[in-house]
């Protein structure tokens, strides 16, 4: 059976956090909001659920191992981006095997500890929008759909 319905694309951001502080990637040579600072994110793959793209991409992206159990599920954001739409899940971890770092250096110029009291102006505004609404602790938000 086939059904006449959205089709978004599904993608998953991991806060690693220590304290008041949280891992961000600036990000470079990918195309989108190179120069601008996110946290470790990434696409949900056909057959991955979004918590095993959550630990995936954690791998990939910042190189150390954090279990299912351990992330915390915080906000769910439907986001409008030019010609598509996103479905956004926004996971929270606070323990994890190893140290996290630079684990794409062709994506990512650096990983650096932020604090969340005190961005720096250069976070992806979709970013820091959801920074907010897990700040103001809302489970749910729409984002890009005003413009």
């Amino acid at each position: 059976m086939r059904y006449d319905s959205a089709t978004p694309y599904i993608a998953v951001f991991v806060i690693l956090r220590k304290g008041n502080e949280a891992a961000f990637l600036l990000r470079q040579n990918t195309g989108w909001m190179d120069g601008y600072y996110d946290t470790v994110a990434g696409k949900v793959e056909n057959g991955e659920t979004y918590r095993q793209a959550a630990v995936r991409e954690v791998k990939e992206e910042a190189g150390v191992d954090i279990r299912i159990e351990d992330l915390k599920p915080l906000l769910v954001n439907h986001r409008n981006s030019k010609d598509m739409t996103w479905v956004d899940v926004t996971f929270e971890v606070r323990e994890w095997r190893g140290e996290p770092y630079n684990a794409e250096p062709e994506k990512h110029g650096s990983l650096d500890w932020l604090d969340l009291n005190d961005l720096p102006d250069n976070v992806a505004p979709p970013g820091r929008w959801r920074l907010d609404q897990v700040a103001a602790g809302n489970i749910y938000s729409e984002y890009g759909w005003e413009e």
